[in-house]
């Protein structure tokens, strides 16, 4: 049909949805070209959609000397050699993926892997690539052969610009882009969420599946559509998309029984017959309704999921990493190992559902109980500083048990010298077990729009208005650090931090989601909470308590 055909079946193509209406693209300004990606200006004309992906990729800013056409023409015969490209061999680090043929012919699906070969040999540094069949398959599509197909990979790989993630290419990349996916579900999809945890044994590989649901069983009319925003935006585009797959396998599957042993074949099920309930428009749509954080926060996110994997020496994929990876995330509370006065260890287990993925590789360690160290402020500082994050658990003289997973360490406090001041980040959340389990996170979170400016250097001493403002947050998002992560992590300046915690010698007040807000005195004997009906929500726990017991845990390596 045109001069990119080389490698399409036609017969397998939904010819009805091509047009032969051949346009134009002049538009050179950022926001105008998101916009015609985002509404499909390309995707219906294959000749345009070929000459779009050649421009974008051809601005991709790459290594200085990066394989081209040239190359591939005086490699591939050294090579493949005289092999069947059909039987030949892959390379480990595509890690034995799926290679979707998305409506190829046979010269393309032959194509796939010779290419790829190349690939693997102008790039020795790739460790670790899953993705890189279907990005191949795809390019096939709108390439003229297979020396132009080969050029256009080897550009997306050899980006080297630090702002501009493209394609994984080590197992840390992809592991630790796998940790910040279960974040953004944690934060983004919550009722998805907690089916994962309820269904599956493990949820972080469940949620590892992410980037085989696009580069794997989307179905090709909407992997084109995602990769069509994705040269333009970026890596983030992947996780809004991988994000409204999740939303959207709940709410057609909610209530009704698995259709396999395993919750990893049943999201894979869906999104491979995607068409029947979802279309590529409202897949899109729903992709760009969540108000997902910025690319630079999610960056940071992504930055200490990888510290955290390092750390426990995890940046290879081995059997034996893997295991002990395995072991420390979804074995971290152990039945032999736990023992508190206030939660059962399946209890403990949900409440490990819920906080950051990289903190979720620790052991919970108890810092602190009124029971054994008695009911001290100063001793509860003295034992909880020192620790970052921490979990505070109560149990009141109702039996109502409640709590509140706090990012920033105590000794944060001393930064506003006699004054009550707020520390702690957005990822704080507070909670309660008893008599019913509800999550509240951070209020601006959920409800952005209620976020105001006001003076960075102003102290707060009103513990209800101050634990439920954010007065001190800029108005200009990219300017602030993402409520997922602790300022001191990367050295930011402290105004940076969103407001959460506060502690001076006579109270505490941790400052919940939705209105939540939980105040506790000096004596660790008596505690109240402020309950704002804006959200409709039910109270933490009862306006004015008597605490029975209170523990603080924190997270062991």
């Amino acid at each position: 049909m045109d001069e990119y055909s080389r490698f399409v079946d036609w017969d397998k193509m939904d010819v009805s949805a091509q047009s032969q209406d051949m346009k134009e693209l002049t538009c050179v300004d950022f926001h105008e070209l998101k916009q015609l990606a985002r509404q499909g200006y390309w995707a219906k004309n294959h000749s345009l959609r070929a000459k779009v992906y050649h421009k974008l990729i051809s601005n991709i800013p790459c290594r200085t000397v990066t394989p081209d056409a040239n190359v591939y023409r005086d490699i591939v015969v050294k090579i493949v050699g005289k092999r069947n490209s059909s039987s030949l061999p892959l390379p480990e680090f595509v890690d034995n993926s799926l290679i979707p043929t998305y409506c190829l012919n046979a010269e393309g699906i032959g194509a796939i892997r010779k290419i790829i070969l190349c690939i693997s040999n102008q790039f020795p540094d790739i460790s670790f690539c899953p993705a890189l069949p279907s990005v191949v398959a795809l390019l096939l599509h709108y390439s003229k052969d297979e020396a132009e197909c080969f050029e256009q990979v080897c550009r997306i790989l050899a980006c080297n610009d630090p702002s501009k993630r493209l394609i994984d290419q080590t197992f840390l990349a992809f592991e630790s882009s796998c940790m910040t996916f279960g974040d953004l579900v944690n934060k983004y999809c919550q009722a998805a969420h907690k089916l994962m945890v309820a269904v599956s044994e493990d949820v972080l590989e469940v949620y590892s599946d992410w980037q085989r649901w696009l580069f794997g069983e989307l179905p090709m009319a909407y992997i084109a559509r995602v990769f069509d925003v994705f040269l333009v935006e970026g890596y983030k585009v992947l996780y809004r998309v991988a994000l409204a797959l999740l939303k959207f396998f709940h709410k057609v599957r909610a209530g009704q029984p698995m259709e396999s042993d395993s919750i990893q074949q049943d999201i894979r099920a869906f999104v491979r017959d995607i068409a029947k309930s979802v279309s590529p428009e409202r897949l899109l749509e729903k992709a760009f309704a969540i108000r997902l954080f910025s690319r630079k926060e999610i960056q940071l996110l992504q930055m200490a999921n990888e510290k955290a994997l390092q750390q426990k020496g995890i940046t290879v994929k081995q059997k034996s990493c893997l295991l002990m990876f395995q072991q420390n995330v979804h074995l971290a509370v152990h039945a032999e190992n736990f023992k508190s006065e206030i939660v059962s260890v399946k209890e403990m287990r949900d409440i490990w559902s819920w906080i950051p993925e990289r903190f979720a590789l620790c052991q919970p360690l108890l810092l602190f109980t009124t029971l054994e160290h008695g009911c001290s402020l100063s001793r509860f500082y003295s034992h909880s500083e020192g620790h970052e994050p921490t979990l505070l658990l109560i149990k009141t003289t109702a039996k109502e048990v409640c709590g509140a997973y706090l990012s920033t360490d105590w000794s944060e406090r001393r930064r506003g010298g006699n004054k009550l001041s707020f520390f702690g980040t957005g990822e704080c959340f507070v909670f309660r077990l008893q008599p019913e389990v509800e999550r509240y996170e951070w209020v601006i979170i959920k409800h952005p729009e209620l976020a105001s400016t006001g003076s960075e250097t102003e102290n707060h001493t009103q513990p209800a208005s101050s634990t439920l403002s954010s007065s001190s947050i800029p108005s200009d998002p990219s300017d602030r650090l993402s409520p997922f992560l602790a300022a001191r992590h990367f050295n930011l300046p402290s105004k940076t931090a969103s407001m959460f915690m506060a502690g001076s010698s006579e109270c505490i007040i941790v400052g919940g989601g939705d209105g939540q807000a939980l105040y506790l005195d000096a004596d660790l004997n008596h505690g109240r909470t402020s309950h704002c009906n804006t959200f409709n929500n039910q109270p933490l726990c009862s306006e004015s308590f008597q605490i029975s017991i209170l523990e603080v845990w924190g997270f062991r390596d």
